[in-house]
């Protein structure tokens, strides 16, 4: 899949022009956007010359015949009766595409479902109250009859496929838009976030009559695929998730280069072992591989098969902006963060007006920290478009870099205005107010952060870290629990989980998650923060830059922790040889010994690391002095006296607990006067 013949080409272009007029025709704006970029970045074969019949002079001579064509009103469609409808409809449904793009939902809808039906057909399935009505019926009390369910039927009139989505898709902007009028301000005293679209339950009443009865009359193959995703839309804002699965998987075979439909359905694929059962059910196209790419990127897979992926889909598209922010976005979750800066550097000097991403790129020059090159993207991105959710956020990156947490509160907060679903406002919003010790507020935005978004493992990460702050250990472990299954190759994930195993007294499983996160440690080549948190309590996106070093090292502070928990238990054979690893990572050392004491899934992931000799270690830390303190008792109290005496005299050349290491040593000499003596 490196190239494409020109029949290959030529039929890629066709597709995605088809799914361009499609896609504004009925007003997906972001999803024709998305198309016509592909369509833009394909790399067109050597052989694609007027041989293929795209030379100019013939497309000069064909001028008469093509500009006769309305794209519009006569684009493609082998069914007849579509045809005849949609031709029919032309005039109505300029009208109602000019409302639409004015904003006018409610008076687009109208051109197509009269009054009768577009407020009263579809409201009259549903109660006038906040939310939708209750599916479960009441109990009958006394001798009173239950009221017999009406059948599903079809509310709409004939109308074309295209006409009728408008209108349904027009309604259900309406509800969006009436909701976000309801809404409170962001986390505001009055804001409960319990407002919903009042239009859903009547859409989805209505759609469902639909095609039950495209069913019943043998048509569901003349479907576009277009109402079902609109369908599949309705199905997961009101929480069914499973049966919006079936029909978002209808919406992508019927229509798979509407990109809209693959992103609403890889909302809904909560882990990786769900994934594999959609993509088993997926067409096979392009798309299909497009969309394993991006799945595998949210739920943080890195892979060698998804970079391969990626380098055979850059071939054939190698100027996509969107495949190189996936790139970016791939090297950010394997800790390679320079690689990544230079990819959205790259993006930023090729289309320096394009925002989409500069959200994810402000996180990065924050974790590095590179505040000049985000004061830079904060002045390129306000200068585009100020009132863009990502410009928002990429601004109060800067002011959080600058510790001004309240201004960066501030605009994290338009940026929710804008767009209350932009889950990098939420869960940033969250990490200020940690900074802010505001606990109770960082709760509810990383609560709001999961609810967009349950792959966000960051916003899981905060809530352990909130509820920890607040001392309610069993709450931080389940937390913690959900972001070490979304990032399993996380050290900083599991020694969250381990210390709230400690704090709990499951010591036993406290030591075996630490185990693991000795594992995980080794995936990364770096010294540093290793993840995007600091490693303290409350802190926001670790500030340290990851220095590249060249072999892996155990992180000291874990090892130290898996002695001290051993030393609890009583065991303290294994607490010494621990203690021992701890001083080892000093000048480095391989993790072979440490191989016999970890669990079999920990080992698997050990023996992967490279067991060089190269001297590259941690140097004297206040973590490694406290374990060559501890292991100069331990000599003295198994009589041990000159190891205990030499672990006592390196401690005082190393400056760190002298006072402790001098006592030790007196007593040390006092012991031999004693036994010599």
């Amino acid at each position: 899949m490196s190239s494409l013949t020109s029949e290959q080409a030529r039929e890629l272009q066709d597709q995605l022009r088809d799914a361009i007029v499609h896609c504004s025709e009925r007003c997906l704006y972001q999803s024709a956007k998305w198309a016509a970029e592909l369509l833009d970045s394909i790399d067109l074969p050597e052989s694609f010359n007027s041989s293929d019949g795209y030379e100019v002079d013939s497309q000069m001579q064909d001028i008469d015949q093509s500009a006769t064509v309305n794209p519009i009103l006569n684009a493609h469609n082998e069914d007849p009766v579509e045809a005849a409808l949609e031709a029919r409809e032309a005039h109505k449904y300029l009208l109602a595409k000019s409302y639409f793009d004015t904003r006018e939902y409610d008076r687009c809808a109208a051109v197509f479902l009269p009054l009768p039906t577009s407020s009263k057909g579809l409201a009259a399935f549903e109660k006038k109250s906040r939310g939708p009505a209750p599916t479960t019926p009441l109990k009958p009390s006394g001798r009173a009859e239950t009221t017999p369910k009406k059948p599903v039927t079809n509310p709409f009139p004939k109308l074309s496929q295209k006409s009728l989505f408008l209108s349904l898709y027009a309604r259900y902007l309406s509800g969006e838009k009436k909701r976000d009028e309801e809404t409170e301000m962001v986390l505001g005293p009055a804001e409960q976030g319990v407002t919903v679209n009042r239009e859903l339950a009547g859409l989805a009443r209505g759609l469902e009559g639909y095609f039950i009865q495209r069913r019943e009359e043998n048509l569901e193959d003349k479907n576009q695929g277009w109402l079902e995703y609109l369908y599949g839309v309705i199905l997961t804002r009101s929480k069914n998730e499973e049966e919006a699965k079936y029909w978002l998987l209808q919406a992508v075979h019927r229509a798979p280069f509407h990109w809209g439909a693959w992103r609403e359905l890889n909302d809904l694929l909560a882990d990786s072992k769900e994934a594999q059962q959609v993509y088993q059910q997926l067409p096979q196209n392009i798309m299909t591989l497009i969309f394993h790419l991006y799945s595998s990127q949210e739920l943080f897979q890195t892979t060698d098969d998804i970079h391969s992926t990626l380098d055979s889909l850059l071939a054939i598209f190698p100027r996509s902006y969107f495949l190189q922010t996936q790139r970016a976005m791939l090297l950010y979750h394997a800790k390679e963060l320079e690689d990544a800066c230079r990819v959205f550097k790259g993006i930023l000097i090729d289309d320096p007006y394009r925002l989409d991403g500069l959200d994810h790129y402000s996180n990065i020059l924050y974790v590095l920290p590179d505040r000049p090159q985000l004061s830079f993207l904060a002045q390129v991105a306000t200068a585009t478009d100020k009132f863009r959710p990502e410009t928002c956020v990429v601004v109060g990156n800067y002011y959080s870099l600058k510790s001004e947490h309240e201004k960066a509160v501030m605009y994290f907060r338009r940026a929710l205005t804008l767009d209350r679903s932009f889950l990098s406002a939420w869960t940033l919003m969250g990490h200020e107010y940690v900074e802010m010790k505001n606990t109770h507020a960082a709760i509810e935005s990383y609560r709001r952060a999961v609810d967009v978004n349950r792959k966000d493992y960051r916003a899981w990460y905060g809530l352990g870290q909130a509820y920890e702050v607040l001392d309610m250990s069993f709450y931080a472990l389940f937390y913690y629990q959900k972001a070490a299954a979304l990032r399993p190759y996380d050290p900083k994930m599991w020694q969250a989980v381990g210390s709230c195993y400690a704090k709990i007294g499951k010591t036993d499983q406290g030591i075996r998650a630490l185990k693991r996160a000795l594992a995980a440690g080794t995936y990364y080549e770096t010294i540093g923060t290793g993840s995007s948190f600091g490693s303290s309590v409350g802190s926001r996106a670790g500030k340290k830059q990851q220095v590249p070093t060249g072999r892996k090292i155990l992180d000291p502070d874990t090892l130290y922790h898996i002695a001290s928990m051993y030393e609890r238990i009583g065991d303290y054979e294994q607490a010494a040889a621990y203690m021992e690893l701890t001083i080892q990572q000093e000048t480095g050392s391989t993790a072979k010994a440490l191989e016999q004491s970890l669990d079999d899934d920990a080992t698997d992931v050990m023996s992967n690391e490279d067991n060089d000799d190269s001297q590259f270690g941690t140097g004297v830390t206040a973590t490694t002095s406290k374990a060559r303190l501890w292991l100069a008792r331990w000599a003295s109290q198994n009589q041990d006296y000159d190891r205990a005496d030499m672990l006592a005299g390196e401690l005082c050349q190393d400056g760190v607990e002298v006072e402790e290491a001098k006592a030790l040593m007196r007593d040390i000499r006092a012991r031999k006067e004693r036994q010599a003596g």
